[in-house]
């Protein structure tokens, strides 16, 4: 199959996804919150280009890291400015905009507005005045990263966004120390002239066998998306260096505490082996929990074991 002929029919495809989401509910006096492309431009959906393209306004983080993306999809909506060091006038501005009916979308630089970005307090204010916010969901950098990286799974899908690590040595040894005795994947960001320090701080923090994914560049040409322990992570950084280059998501996982034989009372091991017999994995840890009072995630993965012996 060529690489083309799935998209032999593509204007009449477009042509009527268009006029479905064309279709949709667009209340005015409403705050649009867009999130856009982390990288690549094929990443803003259908329905946040319609909404750009029919809102008044558009309240961007830095309206040139956002005209280009405009550009390229044909958007002329007016842009003004709404970032961390405006954040409460522009809100103040957006409000009064909304007040006389107009649709507004705010956007930051890339990835969601308002998660790790300026927006909330724009958010707040508009949903404290009493006016309507739709989130338009799209592209992000923690979801990618969490998706490359197999680190959680349907039966534990826990994990943790604790956003950029401190710039400071020992600020940034307390943050670790804090996060990631927490019992789930911590997903953090940091920028590529403090990654090598991170990723000491990290070892020191962590261990050496402590897993690190590393993503890099998500969306773009050079993605690089890996799995290490912390033990290999500077060798890996070193040996080349445009590794260290682009945009990086860290995620430490979860500390390895599989329970073992002994962490289990005698008891509560020959009741789990009596209900594995009639019982699914599942079903055996959480009867057991319920008769012996241990966690249930503790039975279940000691059961998993018994069950694989």
């Amino acid at each position: 199959m060529s690489e083309t002929s799935g998209f032999s029919d593509l204007p009449t495809t477009w042509k009527r996804l268009t006029e479905r989401v064309d279709a949709q509910h667009w209340p005015a006096a409403t705050l649009y919150v867009v999130a856009t492309p982390i990288g690549n431009l094929g990443d803003l959906s259908l329905r946040a280009w319609q909404t750009l393209s029919r809102c008044d306004v558009i309240a961007a983080e830095d309206t040139r890291a956002s005209r280009p993306l405009l550009d390229a999809w044909g958007v002329d909506t007016p842009l003004i400015a709404a970032h961390r060091h405006n954040e409460a006038e522009a809100a103040q501005s957006i409000v009064d905009r909304l007040s006389q009916g107009e649709r507004v979308a705010l956007v930051s630089d890339a990835g969601a507005p308002a998660v790790s970005d300026p927006g909330a307090r724009i958010v707040r204010a508009v949903r404290a005045a009493g006016y309507g916010v739709v989130a338009i969901p799209g592209a992000s950098a923690v979801i990618a990263a969490l998706m490359a990286s197999g680190v959680t799974s349907d039966e534990n899908p826990a994990f943790v966004f604790a956003g950029f690590m401190p710039p400071k040595p020992t600020a940034r040894q307390k943050w670790l120390q804090r996060w990631c005795a927490v019992p789930a994947p911590i997903v953090m960001f940091e920028s590529p002239h403090r990654l090598d320090a991170a990723v000491k701080d990290m070892l020191q923090v962590c261990g050496p066998a402590r897993q690190l994914t590393i993503a890099r560049e998500l969306t773009k040409r050079f993605e690089q998306v890996v799995t290490m322990p912390l033990s290999e992570a500077a060798a890996w950084l070193a040996a080349d260096s445009h590794r260290s280059q682009g945009e990086f998501v860290l995620i430490v996982h979860q500390a390895d505490t599989t329970p073992t034989e002994e962490d289990i009372d005698p008891s509560s091991s020959v009741l789990l082996d009596a209900l594995l017999e009639t019982l699914s994995v599942r079903d055996a840890a959480r009867v057991a929990a319920k008769v012996t009072g241990l966690s249930r995630d503790t039975l279940y993965a000691q059961a998993l074991l018994r069950r694989a012996d």
